[in-house]
């Protein structure tokens, strides 16, 4: 089993969130200040060196379910699945993209994907 942490299209509620339903809700989470979470119109990135925290929550999942989110993800073309620590010093995976690949995209200041609406910055 391994835990991931979500925090766009894959939250409770959210377009895939579809994708989890086999998951084990851990609860919400937080990463330290040093990310950032970038909009990408229909979806976000979690990008590192930044100095804000992201919301989001975290599931135990399966490695079936964990090859359908690396699908989703487009890991390791597109989105690289690392291991990051968060705010509580738990460990978990999660998806994220480099800085080269959302240069000139807005941040969302709040680093909540559900709030973004008037949070860029």
């Amino acid at each position: 089993m391994t835990r991931v942490f979500v925090y766009g299209t894959l939250l409770a509620g959210e377009p895939n969130h579809r994708l989890l339903e086999a998951a084990s809700f851990i609860g919400a989470a937080e990463t330290p200040p040093v990310f950032s979470l970038v909009d990408l119109g229909p979806f976000p990135a979690l990008v590192g060196g930044g100095a804000g925290t992201v919301v989001g929550e975290v599931y135990e999942v399966d490695r079936p379910t964990l090859a359908r989110l690396d699908l989703l993800e487009g890991h390791p073309r597109f989105y690289k699945r690392l291991r990051i620590a968060l705010d509580d010093g738990s460990h978990v995976e999660t998806y994220v993209l480099s800085p080269e690949q959302v240069a000139g995209r807005p941040v969302i200041g709040s680093g909540n994907w559900r709030a973004r609406q008037g949070a860029e910055s």
